[in-house]
């Protein structure tokens, strides 16, 4: 979804009184509301990989009262042709995809050679075929003072800041750093918890504040790192929604994660980041901002895309150490 902006961008750059409406996951639409170039984030009713043909197609049918001009599929799926092309929409872009033939009027087809990164095969679609490779702007969330001050109260953070209110942007007394140790695909995009824990250590004797960002699936990991620096670091682990997890990575200095959707948040929040990649490929995923540091030692036997290390060493992560991830925080501070 953060990917996905880039096409907004692009879109509301060629058409500035255009208005984009986002049908997506319930769970994305916090990230839609930081997004200025979205005028509404739709709820899709029906969950990743259910069918449900009769329901995608009333679904369609609901939406025909908007008149929209166009509909751009970024999915490649067959499955999720069916509501644009009920919904009567005119212009329906998409990939061939699935043999998506008259589901689709503008199917493109899609040359991996040339476009070999998502953001570009997103931003492709909202061009003229013959404009190849495009331009890809970089993903921008916003973030209001309020939002911020909001979680700040939520959380019980105001020590951690000057005086925060409603209209000025709250200053930390400190830096701080922002950890996001977990991947949801797998152990394979994991660094390992110790080596976050190095990291932690010494930030915090370097008098930083250090902040754990993930999912409730992450809590284990979160916990192990804490842990070996005896609870010095602030949890947030499966404590947050979204869009609180987003609002408060909005106030930290500098980031390191894995190849992750937080990663990904922390690039489009302009923030100082140290990317780390084991098994997948930052050539065709990587965070879409120039401040971006990735790390990724392209051993022979990654990225290999498996969920778990096929040789059982993890060497592609393992090998990287905490002090040259520090050396990369310190360059950028």
């Amino acid at each position: 979804m953060v990917m996905a902006q880039s096409l907004f961008i692009t879109l509301k750059n060629s058409l500035p009184e255009s208005q984009i409406d986002v049908l997506a996951p319930p769970w994305s639409l916090a990230l839609m509301e930081r997004m200025p170039e979205v005028s509404h984030a739709l709820a899709m009713p029906l969950a990743h990989g259910q069918f449900n043909f009769s329901a995608r197609v009333l679904l369609g049918k609901s939406l025909r009262a908007e008149a929209y001009d166009q509909a751009i599929l970024l999915p490649n799926s067959w499955k999720s042709a069916v509501t644009p092309f009920f919904a009567n929409i005119p212009l329906r872009t998409g990939y061939v995809g699935e043999c998506r033939w008259g589901l689709l009027n503008d199917a493109r087809r899609l040359d991996k050679s040339q476009l070999t990164m998502t953001v570009q095969r997103f931003v492709a679609l909202g061009l003229p075929i013959s404009t190849l490779p495009p331009k890809c702007p970089t993903p921008s969330l916003s973030i209001s003072v309020e939002q911020q001050a909001n979680v700040i109260e939520k959380f019980a953070l105001n020590a951690a800041f000057t005086q925060v209110t409603a209209t000025e942007a709250p200053q930390a007394l400190c830096p701080i750093l922002a950890l996001c140790p977990g991947a949801e695909y797998g152990e394979a995009k994991r660094w390992p918890a110790e080596h976050y824990a190095a990291v932690a250590k010494q930030k915090l004797a370097d008098g930083w504040h250090v902040w754990l960002f993930g999912s409730e699936k992450d809590k284990v990991s979160a916990a192990q790192i804490n842990t070996l620096v005896a609870d010095g670091c602030v949890d947030f682990t499966g404590k947050t929604t979204l869009a609180e997890a987003v609002d408060l990575m909005s106030l930290v200095d500098t980031v390191v994660s894995n190849d992750s959707g937080l990663m990904h948040v922390a690039a489009a929040l302009d923030k100082n980041l140290v990317a780390l990649y084991g098994s997948s490929d930052p050539r065709f995923t990587p965070p879409l901002n120039v401040k971006a540091q990735i790390v990724f030692l392209n051993l022979s036997c990654s990225p290999c895309f498996k969920r778990e290390c096929p040789l059982g060493t993890l060497a592609c992560l393992r090998v990287i150490t905490p002090d040259a991830v520090l050396k990369l925080i310190q360059d950028r501070t």
